[in-house]
């Protein structure tokens, strides 16, 4: 178990956007006003241009790096070349936060484009524990746990996920990457409340929030929700985000926007929106402690 590295280490407690190619000029020629900038990790990798645009952006903006390719879930055990490169690229960029979704991706060799989700059994937490403890210690630093979206049940999944997710950090000492839209949009598809869920994570180990949209999608007589980061946040996210912010204070905050994306003004006003709800219910400094 890593011990809690980093820990005096200050996060921007206000909303960032998640940089995609699109507005990466744009954002180097305006400098807008936002707290930081998450990128995809994947994305960097090569060390090429890519990179060297991101290195120069780098000099005025806080950088996340959020991870979609460790695959911590998988039964087949770590790609260690794939945490080599993560690792060189965390060295190089030094990133305030660096995390990964509670999920696996690869299966016999071959990498699925999405991430799954994995039964929260004991045996799943033994995998996350050996896995998450593996990627710490190669990074040398904490690494924040992403709950999932959720589109079915397993029939055997005994532990409910908020607890198998503190037991995760505490097993571990990683911090959790508290996704609100992901929480909702699992809430409604498989049926429990999102509130309940945000009542059983432990606030010390909440060490960042993500926002995003989701579609909502007609199938036979229901409806499904999609946590496809198209659009602008919701009414009933913002609110749940709300419940949040009384309950674990202010972190830093990421506004995702994946497709369909949307001028880079739209984006900052999201942001501004996040940054303007926690302005009202955490009055406090803008900077947090590492948890």
């Amino acid at each position: 178990m890593i011990e809690r590295l980093n820990a005096a280490k200050l996060m921007p407690a206000k909303a960032g956007i998640g940089l995609r190619s699109t507005h990466m000029a744009e954002i180097a020629t305006r400098h807008p006003a936002v707290g930081w900038l998450e990128v995809h990790a994947e994305n960097f990798m090569g060390f090429g241009p890519a990179f060297r645009a991101l290195e120069r952006l780098r000099a005025d903006y806080p950088l996340s790096l959020h991870g979609v390719g460790l695959s911590l879930g998988g039964a087949e055990g770590i790609d260690h070349a794939h945490l080599a490169r993560l690792h060189r690229l965390a060295d190089a960029l030094d990133p305030f936060l660096v995390s990964e979704h509670l999920a696996w991706s690869q299966a016999d060799g071959v990498y699925l484009n999405d991430l799954m989700p994995l039964p929260c059994t004991e045996e799943s937490l033994d995998v996350m524990v050996q896995h998450v403890d593996a990627v710490q210690s190669r990074l040398g630093r904490r690494i924040l746990v992403e709950n999932p979206s959720a589109y079915l049940r397993y029939r055997h999944s005994p532990i409910p996920e908020p607890e198998f997710l503190a037991e995760l950090a505490r097993r571990t000492g990683c911090g959790l990457l508290c996704d609100v839209n992901n929480i909702y949009v699992s809430g409604r598809n498989i049926g429990f409340d999102p509130v309940a869920y945000l009542a059983a994570l432990p606030a010390e180990s909440i060490g960042e929030f993500h926002l995003a949209g989701h579609q909502a999608n007609p199938v036979d007589d229901q409806i499904i929700l999609i946590d496809d980061h198209g659009s602008a946040v919701s009414d009933e996210v913002w609110t749940l985000h709300g419940e949040a912010l009384r309950r674990f204070g202010r972190r830093p905050t990421l506004i995702e926007w994946d497709s369909r994306l949307p001028a880079l003004d739209k984006l900052l006003a999201e942001a501004g929106k996040a940054d303007a709800l926690t302005d009202t219910l955490c009055p406090e400094s803008d900077d947090v402690q590492a948890a």
